[in-house]
């Protein structure tokens, strides 16, 4: 037998990308429901579903629609009441919200609990992007962790990425605005929007992110019973646009004003306007450091990022995940409750299975005396052992071959290789290669023939992130594992301490891997106004073997 489903706020950003992932459930019969007749007939024709216009602040024809669920996707939260909520408990129905409003979830177990349980119904809500994929995620990555120290989670939508009414409103009611949140020890007050922190999501690189009221400042630290900090942060595609609306917070950080509200319709669109020159790109990251079973430190990072345009289906995914749980079965929890602990991640990456949608998830151990452990952690045993023989990292070593290295013969790539020692281009039978540990750091130096140069790797204790320097020049990476070996993404760099535009900084491809049982390697360094500056690949043997 089908479950029938009203979907409240169809034709939302959000509300239609759930419509799409509940309609390909069998077991659910989908009914959408929001104010606008035309697109909501639209959306029902191209769904195969039932329509129905409704206005969730009068929900009295509810019980009309004959509910076994309700899903309710129309926000803003932070504006919202709990009427469509307890109209869906009257009914006997199940309800399911995607709210992200801090206070909305807060109060929704204790006032909506006693009633669920009377009706028999399970009432959730914060079946979103936060808390419950957040919480599934950390659930993953602290999985047999005996302590947690520090979270901290980030969410980044691409510049493109289409933006409803709602979602602008609900964010510029708490920008600038004091923000509680658990912070080295303590419960502290910092501006919503502020603490601009360049922030790394992987399969998307650096993006500037800033403090984010969500459910998550108070549920992080209570499930995870968090020791230090719990931050969770939103981020824009653009610098532009997330420096922007720092400024604009000031005035309310301030005083001056009480809220952004007023400026959504604006602001949302200049954010069109302006996101043409981004993508549609966006991204998910949840950290954690903390003690593993065996009372040594971890840290762990789990990230996601989304293709062109599929974005906005990841918020709506725990809601798909909760109501196919009580459509088979699964769930059979009853009361109000927030969507933590309720369907895990993999129920909730299996709703986007079919999308363009890729996770990965990084561990390290920050205190092992390999640099490469400190950035793979466990990771480490997956990769090929001449790769993990050389990256051993635990006493000074030389390890010889052959390479051959290229480069422009520019006048500015000369000079460039000139500078840093670089090899000029050519082939080297006699490549040395030495790894020096020094603290936390290894020292390599590479010696192509009678050219020699060195630079220095060190973890930077983010799970899988480290940086090499030469001279005053940092650059930051990510090792991305794949079956022989890792690959060195670029993130950033910096000069002096500081850091650098990414649009300045060169093109930098590294790959080190492991070829019929030999340790190969392969770096190109290009620049738009040198060219190719120098590139060099070979391959490496144990000199003592």
């Amino acid at each position: 037998m089908k479950r029938r489903v009203v979907l409240v706020g169809a034709t939302g950003v959000f509300g239609s990308r759930l419509a799409e992932l509940l309609s390909r459930n069998p077991q659910i019969e989908l009914v959408l429901a929001a104010r606008r007749a035309a697109p909501l007939q639209a959306l029902a024709a191209r769904l195969g579903a039932e329509a129905a216009v409704f206005d969730r602040n009068d929900p009295d024809g509810l019980a009309a629609l004959r509910p076994w669920a309700v899903a309710d996707a129309a926000g803003p939260f932070q504006m919202s009441d709990l009427r469509l909520a307890k109209a869906a408990i009257a009914c006997g129905a199940h309800h399911v919200d995607l709210a992200d409003g801090r206070a909305f979830v807060a109060g929704f177990p204790a006032a909506l609990d006693a009633t669920a349980r009377a009706a028999g119904v399970l009432a959730v809500t914060g079946a979103s992007s936060t808390p419950a994929l957040s919480h599934a995620a950390l659930d993953r990555v602290t999985q047999g962790w005996t302590a947690v120290d520090r979270i901290a989670v980030a969410i980044s939508a691409g510049a493109r990425a289409p933006r409803g009414l709602a979602v602008t409103q609900a964010i510029l009611s708490w920008t600038g605005r004091p923000v509680r949140l658990f912070e080295a020890g303590a419960w502290r007050e910092r501006p919503g929007w502020g603490d601009l922190t360049p922030t790394a999501f992987p399969g998307l690189g650096m993006r500037l992110t800033s403090l984010c009221e969500t459910p998550d400042l108070d549920l992080l630290p209570a499930r995870f019973a968090v020791r230090e900090t719990a931050v969770f942060r939103a981020g824009l595609e653009l610098a532009l646009l997330q420096t922007g609306l720092w400024l604009l917070a000031w005035p309310v950080r301030l005083g001056w004003v009480r809220a952004l509200t007023t400026l959504a319709g604006p602001l949302r669109d200049l954010a069109g306007l302006i996101g043409r020159f981004g993508s549609d790109r966006g991204g998910m990251v949840a950290e954690a450091w903390g003690l593993g079973a065996d009372g040594e430190p971890r840290a762990a990072r789990w990230g996601l990022w989304a293709g062109a345009g599929v974005g906005p289906f990841t918020p709506a995914a725990p809601a798909a995940a909760v109501l196919a749980g009580l459509a088979s079965g699964r769930i059979t929890a009853r009361g109000a409750q927030a969507c933590v602990g309720l369907v895990s991640l993999e129920q909730i990456l299996d709703q986007l299975a079919h999308l363009p949608i890729r996770t990965r998830l990084d561990r390290s151990r920050p205190q092992s005396p390999s640099l490469l452990r400190r950035v793979l952690g466990e990771g480490v045993e997956d990769l090929p052992e001449p790769v993990r023989r050389l990256h051993a990292g635990l006493e000074a070593e030389t390890f010889t071959g052959r390479g051959r290295a290229r480069g422009s013969r520019s006048f500015v790539a000369r000079l460039g290789r000139a500078l840093l020692g670089l090899p000029a281009p050519g082939a080297y039978p006699d490549l040395a290669v030495s790894i020096e540990p020094e603290g936390r750091s290894e020292l390599w130096t590479r010696r192509f023939g009678g050219r020699a140069f060195s630079s220095r790797l060190t973890a930077t204790g983010a799970p899988g992130r480290f940086e090499e320097t030469f001279g005053p020049m940092t650059f930051r990476f990510e090792a991305e594992t794949f079956a022989a070996g890792f690959r060195w993404r670029f993130l950033g760099w910096g000069a002096l301490g500081l850091p650098l535009p990414r649009a300045l900084a060169p093109r930098i491809r590294a790959t080190t891997f492991a070829r019929d049982g030999v340790y190969s390697f392969r770096v190109a360094v290009a620049h738009p106004l040198a060219g190719l500056v120098f590139a060099y690949a070979g391959r490496l043997i144990d000199s003592n073997s």
